[in-house]
């Protein structure tokens, strides 16, 4: 599984790197309160484009 930081969710979703922090936050939440174990900062590819439509 691929975790992609900052940085690679800035080219992919073309939004600032606080955006960017502000998306993996997100994201890392939910997948919490879903019961997964994140990594502070990086968010899995996987979930990002499931998220996203059209990514």
């Amino acid at each position: 599984m691929r975790m992609l930081g900052a940085e690679d969710v800035m080219v992919l979703l073309s939004v600032k790197k606080s955006s960017a922090y502000g998306v993996i936050r997100q994201l890392n939440e939910e997948l919490r309160e879903k019961g997964y174990l994140i990594v502070r900062g990086k968010v899995p590819e996987k979930y990002l484009r499931e998220r996203f439509y059209d990514l």
